[in-house]
């Protein structure tokens, strides 16, 4: 079976091909540094995470670097990889992780750890940094997770803390001239604990108390007791990935995604983020419009995501909302606004949001009380969120979500009453509504994090968790609202890694060795073999959600964040008040001890560097002209034949867009373009002969739309002829009289395979039994069938409906999937009378 082949196996074999759009294979022969950007979960995961695409355009802009993309495999590959003893490689040129000189891993979620021991592993490589040799690659680990390393500190060489776009090029610099001096693994790491940003663990000792408190963390170099945070000072002069790789499979945030602000000052006391990625830094309105045309026109996707911690925030939004709404609106592509805050959503704001086709309206109150939001420093109060619940309804959009959360500090049961009550008030808001409105209700357990006011406080245990949402459950329920909520045993898992400390890498490595992968994805999750795993390391998980004492050695305590430890105590003490800390964005400096205020500092955007398109006078409406359609023949040969059919339609759609062809839209709130397509192909089965109809909004030769669309399709993509199709003429689907396939046959099949054939299409009725739904099905596959020939080693089918693997494997008599990697293909298709022949 060829590695192709092996992949039409598989849950969904896109994830696995490389060659995308935007992709960058360079020659290693030709660099000086090789990187793996290993992410240490599933691929569509992984492509949506915008700082691995920075730092993929980041790397590879220098050409002596070559940085290439590993994601974790899904366990069905998994298996695959092992029983074949193939190592996981990269997806550019498919070299082993451990031929790389760096692999880094992006830890964005504590329950993502497993997945990189286990991505280690199945490279060949021991998990342990001190069990691999001088020729092993470098493994670094970045991320908000990088903030408290120490659970995996004994399986990493080094840890970029903070902003990655300049510290990854000095640190390939330095394992570039370490490669040229022929310096060993201890000398490179001396080298690279001298840049700023870089922690290597080896270098700290920590020793613990009687207690299993920590009693000190000891540096070997007394010079350098801490590790300071790498900051990026201007992020509107920072590099940005003007040609983003276009996914052949659907990912989770499918769509442009625009990085318009770094770091919120807004200083709620639960988010790490907020405290992290201080202090808040906006590209300017002008950067952001003109990287967002180069991003629409090299992908060709039909939505813009503007991101940051709270996007609402972000200095010039109205302005910028402005520009893109009387852009794009025209073009049908919609702009989504992933964080909002409810005090920064002005009805100015929202009726820019509205213009394009709604994209989902979410709002995070995060507590149900105003004494907790208090406590938690959100800075809104329920009059507010009712009030943008109202107008959100009122401009038409028909379910929000809101989002809390339980296990706050100091939060009792009357907490818990006023979040129904609050949800409650928000669907009462929609009463009266057109079209109705309801109210999604999400809540997610607390997990105190490093770095935060909160560091110091319990998080509440499993039992409690569960507690607390039948509570809120059977309270929803009478006020007809539905309630999702994150699961307990999850939460418990995240809560003992964000806090923990290097003895839980035994823990770790055992759970890996135990099969445990995917863990923050509840089918995958074993929680019974992680308990197992604790008991084997003699640690008790639940000692690390306890309250730490105030003056206690944290586990982070040598990675310096930037904020302040006197800042944070303030700030809890605040909360145990009540006392709201102001945004300093704008306002008094709350002393976090970040800013020097002349290299590190608030950058906020100038709302005058981009104007709102002028006004144009709408035309005066005319009768639509009636155009033919465009029909397309299209191929879909090669590694192309292992997406599905949506991947295919996809694919499709996007290169059509950004080849401008001028494509008609449906009307409403969702348009979509007018594209018919023929009847799926069973995956693997290829095709020089796919029909595709363009219904078209202006005249377009049927030559140029060939030619334009050729040029943005990837290889095994071709459009082969285009012509002019009548506009009531049938679809493509509906067109073919038949479609011929040519399957090669395989090696031992029975000898009388032509008197079978004879024997089939001389008999009436076929009858067959397919698996519908794990149930079998009998079925006639002789209305299927037009003609069957054998010539030589190929078997000619030509079909009038039906698929073409199940009755290969009916003719072989074959398992379907052992057909599947035959390497079928339908050659040409031949119309009804009424219609042409086209092949």
């Amino acid at each position: 079976m060829t590695q192709e082949s092996s992949l039409y196996q598989l849950k969904r074999p896109a994830r696995y091909l490389g060659g995308e759009r935007g992709s960058i294979r360079k020659e290693w022969e030709q660099v000086e540094v090789t990187f793996a950007l290993a992410f240490p979960d599933v691929y569509e995961v992984g492509m949506s995470h915008i700082g691995s695409a920075i730092l993929y355009r980041t790397l590879n802009d220098h050409s002596w670097i070559a940085a290439e993309r590993a994601y974790t495999p899904w366990p069905d590959r998994e298996q695959q990889l092992r029983e074949a003893k193939l190592p996981l490689s990269s997806l550019e040129n498919g070299r082993s992780l451990a031929d790389f000189d760096i692999v880094g891993f992006s830890l964005q979620y504590e329950l993502c750890y497993s997945n990189v021991l286990s991505m280690l592993d199945l490279a060949g490589l021991p998990m342990r940094a001190t069990e691999r040799d001088e020729q092993a690659p470098l493994i670094i680990v970045g991320g908000p997770c990088a903030f408290n390393p120490e659970p995996l500190a004994d399986f990493f060489d080094c840890a970029v803390i903070g902003d990655g776009e300049e510290v990854v090029i000095e640190l390939c610099d330095a394992v570039r001239v370490s490669k040229a001096s022929g310096e060993n693994r201890a000398a490179l790491l001396k080298r690279l604990a001298a840049i700023e940003g870089i922690y290597v663990p080896s270098h700290f000792m920590v020793s613990y108390q009687a207690d299993g408190r920590i009693e000190a963390i000891t540096a070997k170099d007394p010079q350098q007791p801490k590790v300071r945070r790498r900051v990026l000072a201007d992020l509107d002069s920072a590099p940005y990935p003007e040609q983003p790789i276009v996914p052949f499979l659907e990912t989770i945030h499918d769509r442009v995604a625009i990085e318009v602000a770094r770091g919120c000052t807004r200083g709620c006391r639960f988010c790490q983020a907020g405290y992290i990625y201080r202090p808040v830094r906006e590209r300017q309105p002008d950067t952001i419009r003109n990287l967002i045309d180069q991003l629409l026109n090299h992908s060709g996707y039909d939505e813009v995501s503007l991101l940051s911690l709270s996007t609402g925030d972000y200095s010039a939004i109205e302005t910028l909302m402005q520009n893109l709404m009387g852009c794009y609106a025209d073009q049908s592509i919609a702009v989504s606004l992933p964080s909002l805050r409810v005090g920064s959503l002005t009805p100015e704001l929202m009726n820019e949001i509205k213009k394009v086709r709604k994209t989902g309206f979410t709002l995070a109150p995060e507590a149900g009380s105003e004494r907790l939001r208090q406590v938690i420093n959100k800075g809104i109060n329920a009059e507010d969120l009712v009030d943008s619940a109202t107008t959100a309804f009122g401009l038409g959009w028909r379910i929000i979500k809101l989002y809390f959360m339980i296990g706050l500090p100091t939060e009792t049961d009357e907490d818990l009453d006023a979040l129904v009550e609050l949800a409650a008030r928000v669907k009462r808001a929609g009463k009266g509504t057109q079209g109705g409105a309801d109210v999604n209700v999400s809540v997610s357990t607390f997990v105190p994090k490093a770095h935060t006011p909160f560091q110091w406080e319990a998080q509440i245990g499993y039992e409690e968790t569960i507690a607390r949402q039948e509570r809120l459950r059977g309270a929803l329920k009478k006020k007809r609202l539905r309630l999702k909520w994150h699961d307990a045993e999850l939460s418990f898992l995240e809560g003992v890694f964000a806090r923990g400390d290097r003895r839980l890498g035994a823990v770790l490595e055992e759970a890996v060795k135990q099969g445990c992968r995917f863990d923050g994805w509840r089918e995958h999750f074993r929680y019974d073999l992680w308990m197992e795993a604790f008991v084997k390391a003699e640690i008790d998980p639940a000692w690390y959600l306890r309250q730490r004492l105030t003056g206690e050695i944290f586990p982070w305590e040598h990675i310096d964040a930037g904020v302040s430890r006197d800042f944070l105590v303030r700030e809890r003490q605040a909360a145990l008040l009540g006392k709201a800390t102001p945004d300093c964005r704008n306002g008094q400096c709350s002393y976090c001890g970040l800013c020097d205020f002349e290299t590190v500092k608030p950058r906020l955007a100038d709302t005058t560097r981009l104007q709102a398109p002028e006004a144009i006078e709408a035309e005066e409406p005319t009768e639509p002209t009636l155009l033919p359609k465009l029909r397309l023949t299209v191929t879909k040969t090669g590694r192309i034949a292992s997406l599905s059919h949506l991947e295919y339609m996809t694919l499709i759609h996007r290169a059509i867009r950004r080849a401008d062809l001028p494509v008609k839209y449906s009307a409403g709130f969702h348009p979509a373009p007018r594209i018919s397509f023929g009847d799926a192909l069973p995956l693997g089965v290829s095709s020089e002969a796919e029909l595709i109809d363009l219904e078209l909004r202006e005249p377009c030769l049927a030559q140029e739309a060939l030619t334009r669309l050729n040029l943005e399709l990837p290889e095994g993509v071709e459009v082969v002829a285009a012509t002019s199709w009548p506009r009531k003429g049938e679809s493509p689907a509906n067109s073919i009289f038949t479609a011929t396939f040519k399957v090669p046959i395989p090696e031992g099949t029975d000898t009388h395979l032509e008197e079978q054939l004879t024997t089939f299409l001389k008999q009436e009725t076929v009858l067959a039994t397919r698996m519908k739904k794990d149930r079998p099905v009998e079925i006639d596959l002789r209305p299927w069938v037009h003609d069957l020939k054998r010539q030589d080693n190929l078997l000619w089918m030509d079909m009038h409906c039906g698929s073409p693997l199940f009755l290969a494997a009916f003719l072989f008599n074959k398992d379907v999937e052992e057909v599947r990697s035959l390497g079928i293909c339908k050659t040409a298709v031949e119309l009804k009378e009424q219609d042409i022949q086209v092949d």
